[in-house]
């Protein structure tokens, strides 16, 4: 797996795909946080933005592969072990990703609550807003997994279906993501910081549902 995980994340990193989604969060971030802004809102916002993004990076590593070649990966390793690498290769950079954004805004924010008289403890934040951009990214790789090979193979019907999941996952009431976010946003007035560990978990099942799912039909349907 291991070496199967080097060659998916090697494709991705020399194909310069994973472009466009990284200078799009970087935009997302560059628009949406600025130096000084109380940190949770900061945080709640920078995680939001990885769950699309999550979800473009893993379809690109899921069909980045000309198909002789996945063919080729697919009887060496068997096609679960490639069609699962090619998850995690995508999850993985997303995960990265989400590291360093949520660094980038432990480090400019300023660690108050929204109405500036509350200070918020930066590690505690810090945990909540790994947690949290944990919950996105596991939700955005679990919508990108359903939406792509072997469950959706023409990519118009592909790229409407991740957005329009991307965005329901975000803003459903119940769902993860949205419960993680708004949990640091609503923290914010009062500098209260609730680390979304329950969250966290349902990310996790789902994602590893989602991942379940389409490595048992990637030997079926391709």
């Amino acid at each position: 797996m291991t070496a199967l995980l080097r060659y998916q994340t090697a494709l991705l990193v020399r194909s310069q795909h994973w472009l466009a989604p990284v200078l799009l969060y970087a935009a997302f971030l560059a628009v949406g946080v600025q130096w000084g802004q109380p940190v949770l809102d900061s945080l709640g916002y920078a995680a939001a933005g990885l769950l699309p993004v999550t979800a473009w990076l893993v379809r690109l590593c899921v069909n980045q592969e000309p198909p002789a070649a996945r063919t080729v990966v697919a009887a060496a390793a068997g096609p679960v072990r490639a069609h699962l690498a090619a998850l995690l290769a995508g999850l993985g950079c997303a995960g990265l990703l989400g590291t360093v954004g949520t660094v980038i805004v432990l480090v400019i924010s300023r660690p108050a609550g929204a109405d500036n008289g509350v200070r918020v403890p930066l590690l505690p934040a810090g945990i909540a807003g790994l947690l949290a951009a944990a919950c996105c990214v596991l939700l955005g790789a679990g919508v990108g997994a359903l939406c792509t090979r072997p469950l959706l193979h023409r990519r118009g019907w592909s790229v409407a279906a991740t957005v329009s999941a991307a965005l329901l996952v975000l803003v459903a009431e119940g769902s993860p993501a949205n419960s993680a976010v708004a949990g640091l946003v609503t923290g914010s007035p009062t500098g209260t910081v609730h680390v979304p560990v329950l969250a966290f978990v349902l990310a996790l099942g789902l994602a590893a549902a989602a991942a379940a799912l389409t490595c048992r039909l990637a030997p079926v349907r391709g």
